[in-house]
């Protein structure tokens, strides 16, 4: 008697639901993900217990290289309120105003160079140089960055702002224009990035220079220390 061959089938697994699923997922974490952005300089912050958030929007960082050198980055909100491009915008044209007012060498800005301030993320030359340093191709502004830095010297006179101060208060000024400046008084909209090897002292010319125009309160930046 002969066998009766049962017909095999075919295992097969669709997987269109799956890919549709990945995609989704892909498509989430590309739109709600912050990406780190690229600095002038390696910070390698020192360590501490602290585990505080820094917020990502309505923050001025400063960021205080090994060698004393200093240099801000801008983030604007979250919403269309403030956005970073345009708060940068807004901090360049208040920065050379004040400059311009109080120095007999003009800086001049076009629109060209206003938009590549809008584009740019970390800065740090003097407001003098600020237009040539803009016209430069990006890569030669990274490499220009390293050797800058924004002027800082100790200074207690209002009267007379550094560089550094122009740059904070305008900041300040673009910030409540837009009505989001409360970050700022309250210190959480600061925060002082400096390398574990800066000499103490610059990280307080830094400091001393906040607290000349009022801005009392601010944050420092570390990382986490691990448990041994």
């Amino acid at each position: 008697m002969g066998k009766v061959k049962i017909k095999k089938k075919e295992t097969r697994i669709d997987m269109t639901a799956m890919s549709d699923v990945t995609v989704l997922l892909l498509t989430f974490f590309m739109l709600t993900s912050t990406f780190l952005q690229k600095e002038p300089v390696q910070v390698i912050t020192p360590p501490s217990v602290s585990e505080k958030k820094v917020p990502d929007s309505k923050l001025m960082s400063v960021l205080v290289a090994q060698d004393g050198k200093v240099y801000l980055e801008l983030l604007g909100t979250k919403d269309s309120t403030l956005k970073s491009e345009d708060l940068r915008e807004a901090v360049l044209k208040k920065a050379v105003a004040k400059y311009n007012a109080t120095h007999t060498n003009k800086v001049n800005l076009t629109a060209k160079h206003v938009e590549a301030f809008r584009k740019s993320n970390a800065f740090g030359v003097p407001i003098s140089n600020m237009t040539k340093w803009l016209d430069m191709p990006v890569d030669e502004r990274d490499k220009a960055l390293k050797t800058a830095g924004i002027p800082i010297e100790e200074n207690f006179d209002l009267t007379r702002p550094t560089e550094f101060q122009i740059w904070v208060q305008a900041v300040y000024d673009a910030l409540e224009d837009a009505g989001a400046a409360d970050d700022m008084k309250k210190g959480t909209g600061i925060a002082i990035k400096a390398d574990a090897g800066t000499p103490y002292e610059r990280v307080q010319v830094v400091m001393n220079n906040l607290q000349t125009i009022k801005m009392n309160k601010f944050s420092l930046m570390t990382a986490l220390k691990k448990e041994e």
